[in-house]
């Protein structure tokens, strides 16, 4: 089965203030994930790095696990997979045994099989799509 996303759950997981662990976060301002990071900050998420380096990112302390951003914060509303397709499937498992709410793979990450894991264990599922790209599209920030 194809995942489709839910314009209904991408509004929400932006409109709602929440924790997001984005994993593969560095202080590399050239990525991708570090303007996400910040326009995510924007829309008033709370943002935690989560990165094997474990840097600083936007004023936020990093750290190395998805288990450590959930320790780090108390829970993690969506977890965010700026990783390789190959790698983000671990790290959705890791999202569901941290007990994340949601999971969010950013254009280009597709795992179709780890989004059903997802999607059966309870957590909402975003796949192959921008936060930054999607809330623009919704008129927010």
């Amino acid at each position: 089965m194809v995942h489709v996303d839910d314009p209904v759950v991408v509004r929400r997981l932006l409109t709602t203030p929440g924790t997001w662990a984005v994993v593969g976060l560095s202080a590399n301002r050239a990525r991708a994930a570090y303007g996400v990071a910040a326009y995510l900050q924007g829309l008033g998420h709370r943002v935690v790095p989560v990165h094997p380096r474990a840097e600083t990112v936007h004023g936020a302390p990093g750290v190395r696990t998805v288990a450590e951003a959930v320790a780090a914060a108390g829970a993690v509303d969506v977890v965010d997979v700026f990783v390789n397709s190959s790698l983000a499937g671990e790290v959705v498992d890791q999202a569901v045994a941290a007990g994340a709410r949601a999971v969010w793979l950013q254009l280009g990450v597709v795992d179709e099989a780890a989004a059903a894991r997802a999607a059966a264990a309870g957590l909402d599922v975003v796949m192959d799509a921008c936060p930054a790209i999607e809330g623009r599209r919704l008129g927010l920030g």
